[in-house]
Parts: C-alpha cells; structure tokens; sequence
C-alpha cells in the first residue's frame, strides 16, 4: 500500500526489538519517528492462530508515559513475583537463548530451541595432601547459575 498517494504518514521504524515466547507467540518492540521528529514506542503481541493465520494486538506508548509505564510495569511484576509466586523460579526462563540475543553465526539449529550452556563451576583446589582441615564450602551466589 502506498501510503504517500494517500496523504497518510506511516511512522519510520528507527529501532526494533524481538522476543520469541513458546511456539506462538512473539513481542516487536518498535520505536517509530514522527513527522516532527518525536517517537514513541509500539509493543505488539503476534499469536499465530491453529489455521496459520496472525492475530496481533498493538499498544501504543508515548513519551510523556514512559516513566508511569516503566514505574507500574516494575511494580506489578515485583508483586507477582515477591508477594504471589515468591517460590518460582523466574530466573529459569532466563537459560534459554531467545532469537536475536545469541547465535549471530547463522548456527543451523533454532535459537529458541539451544540452551545457554552452564557457566563452568569453579572448584575450589584439592586440600594439599598434608592439610587435615576440609576445604570450605562454595559460596551459595558460586554454585547459582
């Protein structure tokens, strides 16, 4: 669609970030110019439906709401997290690779499906031969990954 022909502006991508989340689901997170020179950020949702086709949902944040969006965003994640599911671990969604944040290398296999591997664990030496004391334990933030 040419959208000059009929006198509509259509924001200029400047910056664009993806999220892959399961099999369907993906998040763009995209900054877009105005024809003043402003921008502002659209946050879409793509589910691909059962017959191949997209459903998205778009928001639409402006500059003069980036600190009350970030503010209540946090707030909202940090009591789901601190008051609702404090037991769950968060952190585990954070081993696997999402596309675009590894495998630059153009790696045949599929970014979403390879997981990070393990930070080596760093042991402490052996107790010399003549030592009787045991080695200490590794710190707990040691053995986290």
């Amino acid at each position: 669609m040419d959208y000059e022909k009929k006198g509509n502006f259509r924001p200029d991508s400047v910056f664009s970030k993806k999220i892959k989340a399961g099999k369907r689901r993906t998040y763009f997170f995209d900054v877009k110019s105005t024809k003043a020179n402003d921008y502002f950020l659209t946050i879409t949702e793509s589910k691909k439906r059962m017959d191949d086709t997209y459903e998205r949902y778009k928001i639409f944040l402006y500059k003069e709401d980036f600190n009350k969006f970030i503010e209540t965003l946090t707030e909202t994640i940090d009591h789901i997290k601190k008051e609702l599911m404090p037991d769950f671990d968060f952190d585990a969604f954070n081993r696997k690779t999402f596309e675009g944040e590894m495998n630059h290398n153009n790696n045949s296999e599929s970014p979403a499906d390879t997981a990070v591997p393990p930070a080596k664990e760093e042991l402490p030496p052996p107790p010399a031969e003549n030592s009787s004391s045991p080695a200490p334990p590794p710190a707990e933030e040691d053995l986290k990954w």
